[in-house]
């Protein structure tokens, strides 16, 4: 013990959560933190939104009285901003001297860093504006977090004045000194799945054991229930939430797992309702439009802030680990669209601005919806209908074009089914099917499915994957913005996509088949299965397993004509 020694600062961390103080009084929202929280013990939830240099403050000074020689220590105020004001008399009763001394090699300093956290917009009502509150990390709590990041902060609330500028009112501004950091990123599902909705899950698929693709979409009509038909697209919307596996390989190289959709369409065609829909199903989600979109607003905005520059985060950062959905694409300005390649392919965003050089993570799904230029032509390519660049349009996994083309069936069809939902509800004759899967359950499903499942490529389906994307790359004249080695990349994502989707742990050749289909729907120009038709006018079928037989052996039929493909077992015959 003799060489022991007594620590000075020790600190003592609170963690909340699961404990009786996690109770509404201590833990509210960050737009209804008021005065009467003012000195109690709080827990905020929220996004880091912009998190500023670290710095070093004065803990506390040690004076000497020159008369008494008493040495006292005065501590920095928060209110005025951790300044320490000059002592104005000796605290001594006896001692009435105003001359004192700064013991020099007394002086004690901590790490200082501030964040501002912003409320989650998912839990905010409609219309209401997210608020933030600026927060104090001292000493082993500073450069926890980055910008992006979701966390739960506890500390005392309190007041600062704010910067004295010229011809600006000086209020005082609520802030929190933080006593504990949890980062939520590695927790960021807020979704607990019971074990019974795991056993209701594998139930039903026991159920459909026979008719697999009939069980797949009993689950497809949950999504965007009010929208009738356009199954490719409810099934694109599906494939691109659950996404594939990401691929680290030995050199550290990463492929990346999420897909991406984008939507070119005609008006009216129901695109922002797959958009907002995708929005709810995922957990995390930042929903913006081309038009009101900038590049800086997008990745990363360089702030000022009190004399200092700070990095704010922007939707994809925000979105990172969820989905970013971007309406209106085409009325983003070019420079505004090229910002957001590097966020699809490599995943990150990487910033110079005012003199700070970082990357930030952004592992977003990026969904957007697009009109097309003037009239579609079928016979262009993708590029020149949509105005958007060849390398922007190879880093969408799937292309849907939804075109309003003048069908006199269909139209009855649709018209009536919107008149009927206007009508007193009737009784549905997939009543069980539809209470099953409900928005709730297939958000439970989507995620529970991304977390168990990392499915491997069988023999069969990698020999249709290959095959096609040879089968492409020959035939690939108008269209070679699409058919790059991403194509590859994306019909093993959307592959392992529906495995994930069908509850299996391996995809197999139906898997592949679905993925080229889907694909195939994007490929206006150099389609190779020509009974895809409109994605608009695709409907949900009432025998898909015997209809999508039909599709393999026409599949096998044209790829046959690169390798020889054995006989294969038809579903449903």
């Amino acid at each position: 013990m003799e060489n022991a020694s007594v620590k000075t600062h020790v600190h003592i961390r609170i963690n909340v959560c699961g404990s009786p103080l996690e109770c509404p009084e201590t833990f509210p929202s960050i737009g209804r933190v008021r005065v009467k929280h003012r000195g109690i013990l709080l827990t905020l939830k929220g996004t880091v939104i912009r998190s500023g240099a670290i710095k070093m403050i004065e803990g506390e000074k040690i004076y000497e009285c020159r008369v008494c020689k008493l040495r006292f220590k005065v501590h920095p105020e928060v209110e005025t901003r951790f300044t320490i004001t000059r002592p104005s008399f000796c605290p001594s009763q006896n001692c009435e001297s105003m001359r004192f001394q700064v013991v020099e090699d007394k002086q004690i300093c901590h790490d200082y860093q501030e964040i501002k956290i912003q409320e989650s917009t998912q839990v905010l009502g409609v219309g209401a504006i997210p608020r933030s509150v600026p927060v104090i990390l001292k000493d082993d709590l500073v450069d926890m977090v980055k910008a992006g990041d979701d966390v739960i902060v506890t500390g005392v609330l309190t007041a600062k004045w704010s910067s004295d500028m010229k011809d600006v009112r000086c209020d005082l501004d609520p802030v929190l000194i933080a006593n504990y950091v949890r980062r939520m990123n590695e927790l960021k599902s807020d979704i607990h799945i019971a074990d019974d909705v795991i056993m209701k899950f594998k139930q039903f698929w026991s159920d459909f054991k026979d008719t697999p693709l009939k069980g797949r979409n009993a689950i497809l009509r949950g999504i965007c229930p009010q929208i009738f038909g356009l199954f490719t697209v409810k099934l694109a919307v599906a494939l691109t939430l659950i996404g594939g596996v990401q691929h680290v390989d030995a050199s550290g190289t990463k492929v990346r797992g999420e897909s991406h959709l984008l939507l070119v369409g005609d008006p009216g065609t129901g695109k922002s309702q797959f958009l907002k829909f995708a929005a709810k199903l995922s957990n995390r989600s930042v929903i913006t439009t081309g038009l009101g979109s900038t590049s800086a607003g997008l990745t990363v905005t360089a702030v000022k802030d009190g004399g200092e520059w700070m990095l704010e985060a922007g939707a994809l950062v925000l979105a990172d680990g969820g989905l970013c959905c971007i309406d209106e694409f085409d009325s983003m300005r070019e420079h505004d669209r090229a910002t957001i390649h590097e966020a699809m392919e490599q995943q990150t965003i990487s910033v110079a601005k005012a003199g700070l050089v970082t990357t930030l993570s952004s592992k977003a799904i990026v969904f957007g919806a697009t009109n097309p230029k003037g009239q579609y032509d079928p016979d262009q390519s993708l590029s020149v209908n949509t105005a958007l660049s060849g390398p922007l349009l190879s880093r969408f996994d799937i292309v849907l074009v939804l075109l309003d083309t003048k069908n006199p069936q269909w139209d009855a069809v649709v018209s009536s089914h919107i008149l009927s939902e206007t009508e007193q509800p009737k009784i549905n004759h997939d009543e069980n099917l539809s209470d099953i899967w409900s928005l709730t359950m297939i958000r439970r499903y989507i995620h529970f499915v991304k977390g168990y499942f990392r499915p491997i490529l069988t023999k069969e389906a990698e020999k249709v994957i290959s095959s096609y994307y040879q089968l492409q790359r020959r035939s690939a004249t108008q269209n070679a913005a699409r058919t790059t080695i991403r194509m590859l990349e994306s019909l093993i994502r959307l592959a392992q996509a529906h495995a994930r989707l069908m509850f299996r742990n391996e995809v197999t050749q139906l898997d592949a088949i679905t993925a080229i289909l889907c694909i195939e729907s994007s490929m206006t120009t150099s389609a190779i299965v020509d009974s895809v038709g409109n994605a608009l006018h695709s409907n949900f079928m009432d025998n898909p397993d015997q209809e999508y037989a039909k599709q393999e052996r026409l599949i096998l039929e044209k790829l046959s004509c690169i390798d020889d493909f054995p006989e294969t077992n038809i579903v449903g015959e």
